[in-house]
């Protein structure tokens, strides 16, 4: 018998509350059986969960996640799925990069206006009499 999950089971393993696991549900990224009213979870929903966890930590869209997931095929040695990936992984780290040089930009024009502002402040405090 393969292993399955209750939701609680599943939040308590990956650290995510129920609710999370509901939200990707009514995205159609995860169709647990029913048993009555009771969500069971398989082994497969569980691996499906972590990449999509691990995709959104990593700064990929929820479509781009969902992209990810319909391309997994092990009959096919996930060959699309890893390209698909690596393409992804490519653009989060272009895109990364140029937020990492708009910040260091935004980082030097503040130490200039925090410069202006302090030269500023000491010609005042020269020019006024005490």
């Amino acid at each position: 018998m393969s292993t399955t999950y209750s939701i609680s089971d599943m939040a308590r393993e990956l650290d995510i509350t129920t609710r999370t696991i509901r939200f990707y549900e009514e995205q159609g990224m995860l169709a647990p059986e029913r048993r009555g009213q009771e969500r069971v979870y398989s082994a497969r929903d569980k691996v499906t969960l972590k990449l999509i966890l691990r995709g959104k930590r990593i700064g990929f869209s929820l479509a781009e996640c969902r992209e990810l997931i319909e391309l997994y095929d092990p009959a096919a040695g996930n060959q699309r799925q890893l390209t698909s990936l690596l393409d992804k992984i490519k653009a989060r780290r272009k895109q990364l990069d140029q937020q990492l040089l708009d910040i260091q930009h935004m980082q030097l024009e503040l130490d200039m206006a925090e410069e202006r502002c302090i030269q500023a402040l000491n010609q005042a405090e020269v020019t006024v009499p005490k």
